[in-house]
């Protein structure tokens, strides 16, 4: 193997300077383009700012190393990239229709401690996926919270009822939610699916509002901070 070969092949000291230069300018460039896009655009990605960013990582990998490309073309292309980021984010401001066809809207996946099913699959997510955000939260079970969205960048927003208006809920933590082979009577179980609680008379008893067959014991302990 020839070393010199792999680590210098024909590189000289005026392109080696050059790619010194280069990386000085399009690291400016990188620097001027997030200050532009707002410090929105640094703390949190949406679906259309990630396009951005990898679009930003081809314009500005190139020129930094490949002697071909004059950096006159890239600067060009970045320039053009912020003004159509400014003119996108200027019509999702005034338009919300165009801001739900570009980012989406957020989705309903928890009301009055049981699952949103219709949103659930728009969202393509699993229960466990689910269920492993809400725990992340310090939630133990579905009747702890009154309301929970998926926000458009994928992140969770929850808001939990007062500790006096506790409901009996869907257990979050696998070893509390196992389904039931025989049920007790006056005690709360909740659809595995859904959410749902309900009295039952046997363990095979079908939801009322998904028509799973599958049913664990309900919780309504209090939320602890």
């Amino acid at each position: 193997m020839d070393w010199l070969e792999l680590f210098i092949h024909d590189t000289t000291w005026t392109f080696a300077a050059e790619i010194l230069i280069r990386c000085v300018i399009m690291f400016m460039m990188i620097v001027l383009f997030l200050r532009l896009t707002g410090k929105r655009g640094v703390r949190q990605l949406s679906i259309f700012e990630i396009t951005i960013i990898l679009a930003l990582g081809s314009i500005a990998g190139d020129p930094m190393f490949t002697k071909e490309i004059p950096l006159i073309q890239a600067v060009l292309v970045m320039s053009v990239i912020i003004l159509m980021y400014r003119l996108t984010t200027w019509l999702m401001m005034k338009y919300q229709w165009f801001e739900d066809i570009l980012e989406g809207q957020s989705l309903y996946i928890v009301e009055d401690g049981m699952m949103v099913l219709e949103d659930i699959k728009k969202g393509k997510y699993s229960h466990d996926e689910f269920f492993a955000e809400m725990r992340q939260q310090n939630t133990e079970h579905l009747g702890q919270i009154r309301t929970a969205l998926l926000e458009t960048d994928g992140k969770f927003s929850i808001l939990f009822y007062e500790a006096d208006q506790v409901k009996y809920g869907l257990p979050l933590f696998p070893k509390a939610c196992q389904v039931v082979k025989q049920v007790l009577p006056e005690t709360h179980y909740a659809c595995i699916y859904c959410g749902f609680v309900d009295m039952l008379t046997n363990a095979q008893q079908q939801c009322i509002r998904c028509k799973c067959c599958e049913w664990t014991k309900a919780l309504n302990t209090k939320r602890t901070n």
